[in-house]
């Protein structure tokens, strides 16, 4: 269950990313002021890099490859980083947004079930 949690929180927050950069190419097509146009088109390849990342993250991480524990952790610190600024900014709904499921990421990755199935070395495959 909670393997499948943290599966799904990571992918959508890829899908979030990836949506943001759809919009931020939208954004640069139709003309939009920016400071730097090369500035955004790197902010544009980060985003589509770390959604692309945090798509292979959570898709190895249903599998129970073990090195997907440590990015998807830094994924949700990040959001934490980001959610509560944004709460505390006024932007309540979207701050709970990113601070909700972050925690709860957090916590099952922390869950002994999820350890242990993310961590196995026996068995017909090998763990990563």
């Amino acid at each position: 269950m909670g393997i499948v949690v943290i599966s799904i929180v990571v992918v959508l927050e890829a899908l979030a990313l990836l949506a943001t950069g759809a919009l931020y190419v939208y954004e640069l097509v139709t003309g939009a002021p920016v400071a730097s146009f090369w500035g955004a088109v790197f902010t544009l390849g980060l985003l589509l890099a770390f959604s692309a990342l945090l798509f292979a993250v959570g898709h190895f991480l249903f599998r129970g490859y073990r090195w997907t524990r440590a990015p998807a952790l830094v994924a949700q610190l990040f959001a934490l980083t980001i959610g509560f600024p944004t709460m505390t900014g006024g932007l309540v709904p979207a701050g709970l947004a990113m601070v909700v499921p972050a925690l709860a990421g957090i916590v099952f990755l922390f869950d002994k079930r999820v350890i242990a199935f993310a961590s196995r070395t026996g068995g017909s495959r090998a763990a990563l």
